[in-house]
């Protein structure tokens, strides 16, 4: 077989691993993967994943590559609050959680961060439709909070909370009260739900 062959059936999958390759043909010859990477005609993500170099114009696309190479995860953390205007920073790792160990991988789209949290607070993230076909997992923007205050402990006061700078607009008339105290109240955390209620104090959410 040829490289437009593979290219034909895996291209609007935008990402793909050899196993998926494997299914399709099972006589596949893996180096050609080498070859081809070699040649710039895919790009290696991490062992065993690919994708084809004309995704490097697509926006977004570091969301995508992050879901599909570790998976179970989806995007949150600074990710998510610097994509919905929450903080006001410009976020160059991608960064997610995953029911998996911690990991951090690196290839030509970007960085990519996976923290850890337990299978049971997988949860509070939805499908955005990406590219057709496709579709990103990204948390709510109050289970992305969420997520920040249980895994960084830094966010333990005020000083800290506040030098997120998280958008006034934002905290006053778009964060669903309701659902991050439901949420909050699944994390059966009384540090996280001491955290909560310190942010709701400092933006007079109380």
């Amino acid at each position: 077989m040829n490289f437009w062959q593979l290219r034909n059936q895996f291209y609007d999958l935008a990402c793909f691993n050899v196993n998926q390759v494997y299914a399709w043909r099972s006589d596949f010859e893996k180096n050609n993967l080498t070859r081809w990477t070699k040649q710039n005609l895919l790009v290696k993500l991490r062992n065993s994943w690919y994708s084809f170099p004309e995704y490097l114009k697509t926006p977004n696309f570091q969301y995508f590559v992050s879901n599909k190479i570790y998976n179970p995860s989806y995007i949150s953390l600074h990710s998510a609050l610097a994509f919905y205007g929450i903080i006001p920073e410009a976020i160059v790792r991608t960064t997610a959680v995953s029911s998996l160990k911690k990991a951090n991988f690196e290839n030509v789209f970007g960085s990519f961060s996976y923290q850890q949290i337990l299978p049971e607070l997988m949860f509070g993230y939805e499908q955005k439709s990406f590219l057709n076909k496709n579709s990103l997992l990204f948390a709510t923007p109050e289970k992305a909070i969420l997520d920040l205050l249980y895994l960084y402990p830094l966010y333990d006061n005020e000083q800290e909370i506040r030098e997120l700078r998280f958008d006034e607009e934002f905290m006053q008339e778009d964060l669903n009260i309701e659902c991050l105290n439901e949420f909050t109240e699944r994390f059966q955390s009384k540090t996280v739900r001491n955290r909560v209620n310190l942010l709701l104090k400092i933006y007079d959410l109380c």
